[in-house]
């Protein structure tokens, strides 16, 4: 299946298969985190696109979208084309700077970083038919209160994981009886049991390694059983550059200067210390 990533302007974000490692992970002794297998897995799932430069934002707490005020603390010079407050309500717009398109049938999540929580900053999720839309997407974050946020270059800010609609809506869930099922309670209890012991030999580092392994992780069951399929590793592939030299935007030069206005009817003002102040234009009749 292939996906692809149309580029439309000087703001190009940089895209890369989603990383493997969370530093709240990495603080757990021994990283021992990265032993929930589903936990590593959904870290690695999809694409990730990265902040093109280092973003502060400053929200009031108001309705408004003068409310949010964006800085480019390294003074990078399109981040009226990368940073904006579309909706008002304290929801931060950021533009992937890409036209996807995937195969047939084939739509994109879009999502924050998977298992990468922010303080006080939610992630707005999305479902995109990227197999017919001509246009981008953006992403969108909710500031949870007032106060000052920050978006390190190269942090990502979107995560996209191609999907299939059609399998999600004629799906049907039944809720059955487990003794409905040979042999399902009595493998349950039995794993219970086994997940009790390993829990109650937590302090002791070398019983963890040595149960650790079992079942789930190997995609095996204790009775012998193997998996049809298993996935313990999850790597993606890098993104192709078809583009010539020619097709590149060029190096960025300097902060910006002057009024820059932004195609959803924002004028934001550079102020001294750095900032922009944003007014609505009023939409023409």
């Amino acid at each position: 299946m292939k996906i692809r990533a149309f580029t439309h302007g000087p703001m190009v974000p940089e895209l890369k298969p989603a990383r493997v490692r969370r530093d709240w992970m990495d603080a757990f002794p021994e990283r021992h985190a990265y032993r929930c297998l589903p936990l590593a897995i959904a870290n690695s799932f999809g694409w990730e696109v990265l902040s093109p430069c280092d973003l502060r934002i400053d929200y009031d707490g108001g309705y408004g979208a003068e409310a949010i005020r964006i800085t480019a603390e390294d003074d990078y010079p399109l981040v009226g084309h990368f940073a904006m407050s579309n909706f008002t309500r304290g929801v931060l717009t950021l533009h992937t700077g890409y036209i996807f398109r995937t195969e047939p049938g084939w739509s994109l999540l879009a999502t924050g970083p998977i298992n990468e929580p922010k303080s006080f900053m939610s992630p707005l999720t999305g479902v995109i038919e990227t197999d017919w839309l001509p246009y981008p997407f953006t992403m969108n974050w909710q500031l949870m209160r007032a106060g000052s946020f920050r978006l390190k270059k190269g942090e990502p800010f979107c995560n996209i994981v191609p999907v299939m609609v059609d399998p999600v809506s004629d799906a049907k869930i039944e809720i059955v009886d487990g003794r409905e099922e040979p042999g399902l309670i009595e493998a349950m209890n039995g794993f219970a049991a086994r997940r009790g012991t390993l829990m109650s030999n937590f302090d002791d580092p070398e019983a963890v390694r040595e149960s650790w392994g079992r079942e789930y992780f190997r995609g095996a069951l204790a009775d012998g059983t193997v998996a049809p399929k298993h996935v313990h590793k999850l790597r993606l592939a890098e993104p192709i550059d078809r583009r010539t030299p020619e097709q590149k935007p060029p190096p960025l030069r300097g902060p910006p200067r002057g009024v820059v206005a932004s195609k959803n009817l924002e004028v934001r003002s550079p102020t001294p210390d750095g900032g922009f102040t944003v007014t609505r234009k009023p939409p023409k009749k």
